[in-house]
């Protein structure tokens, strides 16, 4: 079968992308802003964020490999999982990323890396143990789609700006407890405790909603580039309703274990049923997932030219 080329950006994501980083930019701006205007040492605030953003970037993908104890493996190690991915690689005109395998038994996949040429795919036993070759090749074409979206490099950005908002919440907190050094910092602590707290709750539930909203649709636009990759959407529905279906019986601390994950896991690790975390969740819904995918499957099925 001769390579195609990879069907572009998704104009939606890429235009939900660059509002987000924008909104985030903004944001986080007016936080350090007002944390400095509050008492906080601004060259502390600049030295450490810059520290954080560092890390971030250039280790964001081995913490996340090492939060769920992956290891890079080389074609002989996985010759079937690293034939895969190199074949839908070939197909789709995309770099082949790095291949980890993650020992749990917690159904999932994930996509990591701060750009294409360093992304690396991460599937884990437990998913390797369930799916059929025809759905796992859904699971890891879902993947490659995030990284051709250079999605995973945005939430990696966000996720820095997440974790230094939470750090400078804690410095403005400490600085508006104790009132900084003098006496008339300590005179106005209470003030500044107050400022500080209203403002990182303001932060949060702005960032919160951004990155949610942004993540809901990131996961529709990988089930969609799944599809094109591999012609077949209705591997991928099945893979999700298998997934999700076994989530359920895994054991409870397996799940917590790996819920830091969530955000970029294909199905978050959470039990099935209502939970207060279903209404935040950042997957949409796997049956509205599923429904989608199966309408794509009907349009090529009716119509094997069809653009998805």
């Amino acid at each position: 079968m001769a390579a195609r080329r990879w069907y572009g950006r998704d104009r939606g994501l890429t235009t939900r992308m660059t509002l987000t980083m924008l909104g985030l930019g903004v944001i986080y701006v007016v936080f350090i802003s007002a944390l400095i205007a509050a008492g906080v040492s601004a060259v502390a605030v600049l030295v450490i964020a810059g520290a954080i953003a560092l890390v971030q970037l250039l280790l964001g993908d081995k913490l996340a490999l090492a939060s769920m104890r992956a290891r890079v493996t080389e074609p002989h190690e996985a010759p079937e999982l690293h034939a895969m991915i190199e074949r839908l690689c070939q197909l789709n005109d995309i770099p082949k990323p790095k291949v980890a395998i993650a020992d749990t038994e917690v159904p999932n996949a994930f996509a990591a890396g701060h750009s294409r040429k360093s992304a690396t795919v991460c599937v884990t036993t437990g998913i390797m143990a369930r799916l059929e070759p025809r759905e796992l090749e859904g699971v890891i074409a879902h993947e490659l789609a995030h990284i051709a979206n250079r999605d995973v490099v945005v939430m990696t950005v966000a996720g820095f700006l997440a974790t230094v908002a939470g750090l400078l919440v804690r410095m403005g907190v400490y600085s508006g407890m104790m009132g900084g050094g003098g006496r008339d910092r300590r005179d106005n602590g209470a003030a500044v405790f107050l400022i500080v707290v209203l403002v990182s709750i303001v932060v949060y539930i702005v960032s919160f909603l951004l990155l949610r909203a942004l993540s809901r649709y990131r996961e529709f636009a990988a089930d969609r580039g799944a599809a094109i990759m591999t012609g077949a959407p209705a591997q991928l529905a099945a893979a999700l309703a298998h997934i999700s279906g076994d989530m359920a019986r895994i054991p409870t601390k397996d799940l917590r274990a790996a819920e830091g994950m969530n955000a970029f896991f294909i199905i978050p690790a959470v039990s099935r049923g209502f939970s207060l975390s279903s209404l935040v969740s950042t997957h949409p819904p796997v049956e509205k997932r599923i429904e989608r995918l199966l309408a794509m499957q009907a349009q090529l099925d009716a119509n094997p030219g069809a653009t998805l």
